[in-house]
């Protein structure tokens, strides 16, 4: 008896996703590799693209398309965790954060798709949290890029619609500037591994499992998305030019200096650790006194009290052509 042959599915956000051209790339590579035609899953406002990720799971997808922004790639990410079926990020948002770390070009969608139906897989982490809610509720979801409390998930949460939209990823600076000026940095305790709790005070303490943002910015240059292990970065505050200092590490040092063996070593000899400093961690824990907004993926979550969880190693397979590598 003949081997059945494999099928796609589509899981899309239909107010983000070019339909029209995305189906015609889907037709003829679905054709070009002999496989069935492909399923098609609209999104759910409620879940982000879970629910349809788990029906085109359940109706024997071999590999899940997800098309949209950061929120539906995470939303097809976390249903299929753990389940073998490879994703293919279709990235038709503004951030496109995996696919800036997968190396993905950003504006070739015949090349996204084409990874979908002979690309290599690959596995790769995901970062699980577990968030605390101001009501002592608790809910579980994973990120594949970084999670957030302090000015990053504020500035999420005060972005314009409208300048999000007309603006993309600048809409965010106009955000963080406002943010930064007019509040206070925010007391966490934290601890990685089990350690004893430690208090800081800090403008924004990421977890990232990989670390390259729109811009080129390098934000957690030793992040790798397969290493089993997450990165935590905190920024902190330390007089009034903190933030130059900030800026001056992430887009000279990070982005700069990195790049050659004698830039490494000039890093080296400055060491200056205070304002940015860098853990990696499997397990992690942080909590705040009063609620503050979270983030995962460039998402706001809400407020949280509390957020602890752990690395989930390899626990997805993403789909990627041999020539893709992320930019540094």
């Amino acid at each position: 008896m003949p081997k059945t042959q494999p099928r796609a599915a589509v899981v899309y956000q239909p107010h983000k996703t070019d339909l029209s051209t995305l189906r015609a790339h889907v037709a003829k590579h679905e054709a070009a590799a002999g496989w069935r035609s492909s399923l098609w899953f609209e999104t759910d406002e409620a879940d982000a693209g879970i629910a349809a990720t788990r029906r085109a799971v359940a109706k024997g997808a071999s590999v899940v398309l997800a098309a949209g922004g950061d929120g539906t790639v995470r939303a097809v990410a976390e249903a299929l965790r753990g389940s073998g079926v490879p994703m293919a990020v279709v990235p038709q948002g503004t951030g496109n954060l995996l696919a800036r770390n997968l190396g993905m070009p950003l504006n070739d969608l015949e090349a996204a798709v084409q990874a979908a139906f002979v690309g290599q897989s690959r596995a790769i982490d995901l970062g699980v949290i577990t968030i605390t809610r101001p009501d002592e509720t608790e809910d579980e979801h994973v990120f594949l890029v970084l999670a957030g409390m302090g000015l990053d998930a504020r500035t999420i949460t005060t972005t314009q619609s409208k300048l999000k939209k007309h603006f993309g990823w600048l809409a965010y600076v106009d955000a963080g500037m406002r943010t930064m000026i007019k509040e206070d940095p925010l007391p966490i305790h934290y601890s990685a591994d089990g350690a004893p709790l430690r208090h800081f005070k800090v403008y924004t303490v990421m977890i990232g499992n990989c670390g390259l943002l729109p811009g080129g910015v390098l934000l957690i240059p030793d992040a790798k998305l397969d290493d089993g292990l997450l990165d935590v970065v905190a920024l902190r505050p330390l007089g009034p030019f903190s933030w130059l200092r900030i800026w001056h590490k992430l887009t000279w040092e990070n982005g700069v200096l990195r790049k050659s063996k004698a830039g490494r070593k000039m890093i080296d000899l400055i060491n200056d650790t205070r304002s940015v400093t860098y853990t990696q961690a499997r397990t992690y824990a942080l909590s705040v006194t009063d609620p503050e907004p979270i983030q995962l993926d460039g998402d706001d979550f809400g407020l949280a009290l509390a957020a602890h969880g752990v690395v989930d190693p390899g626990a997805l397979i993403v789909r990627v052509l041999a020539d893709w590598s992320p930019a540094s």
